[in-house]
């Protein structure tokens, strides 16, 4: 498939449709069920719980960071893609499904064992990003990158949202015992032991079912990319070779080296909201599955709406504007979160902040409002962020070496995946405070916010000589544009 030969709409749409497939793991087991439930009742401390959670995740991190660079040469040099990611589908099903087994109050071998789970998951999770990023440019014009990458992840967080809603429905309100709704059953659907949080478990082989599932039309209707005839072992190699003399070559072109270091504590850091944040939520609040749920609802709502106004805002005001908007407001919002407690708003201590505003079953105190609203903003700026950074290198990188920039994208996207996580468990843990813990994150968003104020959204002029062409076994230029978001 060359330059000018792009998919057909279904084609297309079918490559959008993954996100569909694969956001459910991340938007389930990380964010508002499984973590959260691992956390306070598996671990049966929130601090503790905090703190583990974030070395299982840095683990994960730095595993990935370890193979990201081998396997971007491999999706850049040996062509077909579909057969890697059915791959790490089938290594992420079964370690999802262990997930079912944690039990509250688990400890020893049965955490250890989790923790391996949730490791490979995760790892897998990332190299599917890997390689479905890898074939947007064979699919999409170059004029509809930001729009597709919309798509994708408007798409991701709708099928976040039936699940979400779904569960409610069956499972988490049924539990709560709260609302006297005739339309709601009258307990937890297909018998759910709520004693063994089985409600929130359940989750685990809703995930790894929705995956499979939702995975088959890129396999049916999304063309992959011809095979090269190049092995992994010599796509290795020679990925290897192209990163390390791009690298060298990065003295010339500070722009690009700037915003990829730029983006590596950004990224950080917008991962660490988006893993750390209900986490927090349900240490300091005592939240259970039905308020997570509930907030999962409302804030997916805003996300599927961000995911089309990051990639209009994308091609609208530029990259470089949309992400340093998106990020400060990451950071602002990230500050506000901190500021919350049951009993402070803003780090200020207000009498009777404890009690009730409204008969609403949950979410009854201002300080739980309060911060409720400031998640809207996490789903608002984070999902926007992420349609922006999928394009800004494709609008400053040199044409002729588009694909080998590209490679160091993706490496900047994984290298460092490990620091947020760490950080956040190490001063948790320091500190014996979720409340630090999370508020470590603002390290990393600042950093990022300050290193784009240095970038200049200008295409690079190449270097006399240099040419994607002229490579072995490399493909057209242009035709790697994301490995990784």
């Amino acid at each position: 498939m060359t330059e000018q030969q792009h998919a057909s709409t279904l084609g297309q749409f079918s490559w959008a449709l993954f996100e569909w497939a694969r956001n459910p793991y991340y938007i389930l087991i990380v964010i508002y069920i499984f973590g959260p439930y691992f956390s306070t009742h598996v671990i049966g401390d929130p601090v503790r719980g905090q703190e583990i959670w974030g070395y299982i995740n840095g683990f994960a991190g730095a595993v990935t960071a370890c193979l990201a660079p081998f396997l971007g040469a491999v999706a850049d040099k040996v062509g077909r893609r579909k057969p890697w990611i059915g791959c790490f589908i089938a290594m992420m099903v079964p370690a999802i499904l262990l997930l079912w087994l944690a039990v509250p109050g688990q400890a020893g071998w049965g955490i250890v064992t989790l923790a391996v789970a949730l490791a490979v998951a995760g790892t897998g999770f990332a190299f599917t990003e890997v390689f479905h990023n890898a074939m947007l440019p064979s699919v999409v014009p170059y004029t509809r990158l930001g729009t597709v990458s919309g798509w994708g992840l408007a798409l991701g967080n709708g099928g976040a949202l039936i699940i979400l809603v779904g569960m409610l429905y069956a499972f988490a309100l049924p539990a709560s015992g709260l609302l006297d709704w005739g339309w709601l059953p009258d307990q937890v659907m297909f018998g759910m032991d709520t004693a063994m949080f089985e409600h929130d478990r359940i989750a685990a082989p809703i995930t790894a079912v929705w995956l499979v599932l939702f995975a088959l039309p890129l396999f049916f209707f999304t063309p992959d990319q011809s095979n090269t005839g190049v092995t992994a072992k010599q796509a290795i190699q020679a990925g290897i070779r192209d990163v390390w003399r791009t690298m060298q070559r990065l003295r010339a072109y500070r722009n690009i080296a700037t915003y990829l270091l730029a983006r590596m504590f950004f990224n950080d850091g917008k991962v660490a909201i988006m893993t750390f944040y209900m986490i927090y939520a349900t240490g300091i609040f005592d939240w259970g599955g039905a308020e997570r749920l509930l907030v999962g609802v409302f804030l997916t709502v805003f996300a599927i709406a961000a995911g089309f106004i990051g990639g209009w805002l994308d091609d609208i005001v530029g990259s470089k504007k949309a992400i340093v908007f998106t990020i400060t407001g990451n950071f602002v919002a990230l500050l506000a979160a901190v500021s919350i407690t049951p009993t402070t708003i803003f780090f200020v201590e207000f009498e009777g902040l404890s009690e009730p505003v409204w008969g609403f079953a949950f979410f009854r105190t201002l300080p739980e409002i309060a911060y409720l609203c400031v998640s809207v903003l996490f789903a608002l700026f984070i999902t926007s962020a992420y349609a922006n950074s999928r394009t800004m290198l494709a609008r400053i990188a040199p044409e002729n070496e588009m694909t080998k920039f590209f490679g160091l994208y993706a490496l900047s996207g994984q290298v460092t995946t490990f620091i947020a996580p760490i950080m956040v468990a190490a001063f948790t843990g320091y500190f014996a405070s979720q409340r630090v813990g999370f508020a470590s994150v603002l390290i990393l968003l600042g950093l990022g916010v300050v290193l784009m104020l240095f970038v200049k959204e200008e295409r690079a002029a190449p270097i006399a000589g240099a040419s994607d062409a002229s490579e072995s076994n490399v493909r057209q230029p242009g035709a790697l544009a994301a490995d990784l978001d």
